[in-house]
């Protein structure tokens, strides 16, 4: 099966439901881990919308996204709480240890890097995410730890 009739397959499980382009994305992503550019058209012709509009909800909700992620994806919280506490240093550091920038994914796809304005663990910040779990008082060698017992 083609991932234009895998696509087509997702969005007629949903056909005929308000507001249906969500849950669309969301299973799209969960098939194929990312949404490829190459479904907006088709989602865009089977939902009747425009592109613009498909491609609009997928760029302006930070849980999809356009490429493929890396094995571990780290999420650090940049809300006030965590900033007051450290959360920028963190970020520059985790920028420096994996040589990428926040919303890029290393060149071996071992990481993802992200940025969330509040993962709700504003007491123990600054806060950090990795693969689903959340973690906190986190600073640069803890944040090394956390991946190395990620993957171990």
């Amino acid at each position: 099966m083609t991932i234009a009739q895998r696509v087509r397959a997702v969005v007629d499980a949903h056909r005929g439901e308000r507001g249906a382009l969500l849950p669309i994305l969301h299973r799209i992503q969960d098939e194929f881990g990312y949404i490829d550019p190459e479904v907006v058209p088709v989602l865009a012709a089977e939902l009747n919308i425009s592109r613009a509009d498909v491609h609009g909800v997928i760029t302006f909700y930070t849980d999809f996204r356009s490429d493929p992620a890396g094995t571990s994806t780290v999420r650090l919280c940049r809300a006030e709480a965590c900033q007051s506490v450290g959360a920028e240093k963190l970020v520059a550091d985790a920028e420096q240890v994996f040589g990428i920038k926040v919303g890029e994914t290393t060149p071996d796809r071992s990481v993802t890097l992200e940025q969330v304005f509040c993962l709700g663990n504003c007491a123990l910040g600054p806060a950090a995410q990795v693969n689903n779990k959340l973690y906190g008082r986190v600073d640069r060698s803890r944040l090394v730890e956390i991946l190395a017992e990620d993957h171990a």
